[in-house]
């Protein structure tokens, strides 16, 4: 379980944080995210673009639900939960990030539509440069400084590059079955890059999380928690409301909850919690600690709602 692997090096990372500083010189977690997000893109193929021009509707619906539902939601619960501006673009960047790879697994498991949520995966990676750092400004930049132009070219070279570079990768050698193999390594791949930004951050948060203990935790998982709840509750609704079926339903439920939290800390990392921030204020680097809980609770609570619906489906089944 991928999960466990990420809190594992967490707690790691908390008590020998030294062993991950080296995750936080240059770019190496720019690098190491976008080994995930070419892992993504070695993935995909021409028929998965193909359901993109077959199914436009219910993935039109689908992004734009992701990109409203879960940054309103996290725009929301930094007012009532009464966040400082460092924790409250915490949340916000993992609500304006687009959905999870980890997403199509768990629809996967669950009897989703793999393919509508592969679709959305996608489509919402690629909107990513452009919408991520345009609503972290428009729901963020009062309170911090944001560079929405940063931003842009950060998630532009880190993200949709390496996506379409893996693209490439399984158009021109897809077929061979040394490539095969490859792919078959990329999931452990994808979870040892994760477990490493997450190790980073931990050990550059280390000191806040010391100082404030277990209520800064239970406070920032209190959050994690509602938003992730409230995405996967009203992505459901949504389903229900254009009349999916039940494994569309299911698959948009799982994607809008689920996102890409390994985006977020990147990005908190590199913008809101970076050493001339710090300098400025440690309180800055609290901004990194709502994105790498996210990191481990999204994954957690995805394989708990897959193992939901397949309850629901073994009492059906008892009932018929």
């Amino acid at each position: 379980m991928p999960s466990l692997f990420v809190i594992g090096t967490a707690i790691l990372a908390f008590f020998f944080p030294g062993l991950f500083y080296w995750t936080q010189s240059g770019n190496t977690s720019n690098i190491i995210l976008g080994l995930i997000m070419l892992t993504m893109g070695c993935t995909l193929s021409g028929k998965d673009f193909k359901i993109l021009l077959q199914r436009p509707l219910d993935i039109c619906i689908g992004a734009v639900a992701q990109y409203t539902i879960m940054p309103l939601i996290a725009f929301t619960l930094t007012r009532l939960f009464g966040l400082n501006p460092f924790m409250a673009v915490g949340i916000i960047l993992v609500g304006c990030c687009p959905g999870g790879v980890s997403s199509n697994i768990m629809s996967f498991l669950c009897k989703g539509d793999v393919a509508f949520s592969v679709g959305m995966t996608t489509v919402s990676t690629v909107l990513s440069p452009i919408l991520t750092p345009a609503l972290v400004l428009a729901l963020a930049g009062t309170s911090v400084d944001v560079n929405a132009v940063g931003m842009f070219k950060n998630i532009l070279f880190v993200t949709l590059l390496p996506v379409a570079g893996g693209c490439i990768l399984n158009w021109l050698i897809g077929g061979k079955s040394y490539f095969g193999k490859i792919k078959a390594v990329l999931p452990t791949l994808s979870v040892i890059c994760l477990c490493l930004i997450v190790g980073g951050v931990i050990s550059k948060v280390r000191p806040q999380l010391i100082e404030n203990s277990i209520q800064l935790f239970f406070l920032t998982l209190g959050v994690v928690f509602c938003h992730n709840s409230l995405g996967y509750g009203l992505g459901y609704l949504v389903g229900k409301i254009f009349k999916f079926n039940t494994a569309k339903k299911r698959t948009i439920c799982i994607e809008i909850g689920m996102q890409n939290a390994g985006m977020a800390t990147v990005l908190a990392n590199n913008f809101f919690a970076t050493p001339a921030a710090i300098a400025a204020n440690p309180l800055a680097a609290l901004s990194i600690i709502p994105c790498a809980i996210s990191c481990a609770y999204h994954s957690i609570s995805g394989t708990v709602m897959a193992n939901i619906f397949l309850l629901f489906d073994r009492k059906k089944d008892k009932e018929d």
